[in-house]
């Protein structure tokens, strides 16, 4: 298993980011696509049409979402956690990823950066 941990600057202020990463109706925004979200803990969630399923685990408004992904049969849960923080130019978004199979993990790395990522940047600027 992997880990991943990367930092993002998105240009709009941390509350902003994190309804844009928990509100149903603005994720279908950036995302373009389908999308099954509510912010509360045991609740499970869809993004991209099902590309990305998991549960949610934790929230801290404005700061902090913590998601279980899905990976077949695992026995380690995959887990995201978002960190946001104030930052000059809007926030600073620590992503840290556990548990990511190391057969899927330049997949994942490249979902985060070229999809995920990039689409949430693109929605602020």
């Amino acid at each position: 298993m992997k880990t991943l941990k990367k930092y993002y600057i998105i240009p709009a202020e941390p509350e902003e980011v994190y309804l844009a990463l928990t509100t149903e109706n603005t994720i279908r925004l950036w995302t373009g696509d389908e999308v099954t979200m509510v912010a509360e803990p045991g609740s499970e969630f869809s993004m991209w049409d099902g590309s990305i399923m998991g549960k949610n685990i934790e929230f801290e408004y404005g700061h902090m979402i913590t998601q279980q992904w899905y990976f077949g049969n695992q026995e380690e849960a995959s887990i995201v956690t978002i960190k946001l923080h104030p930052h000059k130019k809007g926030t600073s978004l620590e992503l840290h990823h556990t548990n990511i199979p190391e057969a899927d993990f330049e997949d994942i790395k490249e979902g985060w950066e070229d999809t995920y990522m990039a689409s949430l940047i693109e929605f602020y600027q």
